[in-house]
């Protein structure tokens, strides 16, 4: 099924309006759609595939891209639990396509390791998305930062100042995720309490965007309902033009954006978005690990929501699993990296 997406101006044909919309969320002029949980599913899905070090169980698993090889996964695995903090493991993961580990490093470098990226050449872009809570010396000079590791693992850059929370130049406060585009440019989706209750207009909800170098260039965004402004911007991609896609949380919708952060369009038809893979044809595939947990999107229902951003598409629902992260390889297989009820690594094959 297609859907209108939101453009800039935030206006739609009547008819159009009517068919999507049911009602207007709080007064904002954020629309809500009827759920979408009814796309066929021709996955199966396989769990247990991937085996961890003898003695070493999974953890929450946020993050995970595929190796330029597109056979090869990276993932980011939180120790065990869902904190690194004072534990030795290896929470960067390469597995072969038949689950094998044949890569790992990052011990004692990060506290909650959480988006993960690929970049053009290879290296391996990690976010730590907490940092410093004054109880746990081991969590001191840690954490709030982006890191980029070659693929066997050397630290190469630092984003942000590890152990301070602060929505800076300098300074990172909770990133979420991070993307690279082809010609080196970074992208950091930054803050993630804005989906929080008591989360208002001080709370960290940006972009930040960074030279090849990291050197900061600008930023965009604040936390709120309008087109532009986020409540946790959760994951982000680039698509076949370049435009940078936002999977806005809080919101319950993408939102996309040319390289400067101007506002373009948005997607409501995929849920509450965690996860964001865009393929070259711009499919885009949309792990949603939180609709109708603790009361949040009622009616819709986790999985991995595909359709294609040219046209507004939702043609596919995976449904009983709640991914956290989403990639795809290059023969089609998809990896959702689950963070809830103990963590995995799932494997979803037509």
């Amino acid at each position: 099924m297609v859907f209108p997406q939101i453009p800039r101006n935030g206006l739609l044909p009547f008819v159009a309006l009517a068919a999507l919309f049911s009602t207007v969320a709080g007064g904002s002029g954020q629309p809500t759609i009827e759920p979408q949980n009814d796309a066929p599913n021709p996955y199966r899905t396989i769990d247990g595939w991937a085996v961890l070090p003898t003695g070493r169980m999974w953890g929450s698993t946020g993050g995970v891209d595929m190796d330029r090889d597109g056979q090869h996964i990276w993932v980011a695995e939180r120790c065990g639990g869902n904190s690194c903090a004072g534990l030795d493991f290896d929470p960067v993961l390469k597995f072969d396509e038949n689950g094998n580990l044949v890569e790992s490093f990052g011990g004692g470098l990060m506290i909650q390791p959480h988006g993960l990226h690929v970049d053009p050449d290879g290296n391996v872009w990690v976010t730590d998305a907490q940092g410093p809570n004054g109880e746990d010396p081991q969590r001191e000079g840690k954490g709030h930062a982006v890191l980029k590791f070659s693929a066997d693992g050397e630290l190469l850059m630092t984003l942000g100042t590890p152990g301070v929370g602060a929505a800076g130049r300098d300074t990172l406060d909770q990133p979420c995720d991070v993307v690279v585009a082809p010609d080196g440019t970074i992208y950091v989706a930054d803050g993630h309490g804005g989906q929080l209750p008591g989360a208002g207009k001080h709370t960290t909800a940006r972009v930040v965007k960074f030279a090849a170098d990291g050197t900061y260039l600008m930023e965009w965004g604040s936390h709120g309902t309008e087109p532009g402004q986020f409540r946790t911007p959760h994951a982000i991609d680039l698509d076949s033009s370049g435009r940078v896609v936002v999977a806005d949380r809080g919101n319950d919708r993408l939102q996309v954006f040319d390289t400067n952060g101007m506002f373009i369009e948005s997607f409501y038809q995929y849920s509450r978005p965690s996860g964001l893979h865009i393929a070259d044809d711009d499919t885009v595939y949309v792990a949603d690990s939180a609709s109708s947990r603790n009361g949040q999107h009622p009616g819709w229902e986790f999985g991995i929501r595909i359709g294609n951003l040219r046209n507004g598409s939702f043609d596919v629902f995976i449904d009983g699993s709640n991914p956290e992260g989403v990639a795809v390889s290059a023969n089609g297989t998809i990896y959702g990296a689950v963070v809830a009820y103990g963590g995995a690594l799932l494997k979803y094959v037509r």
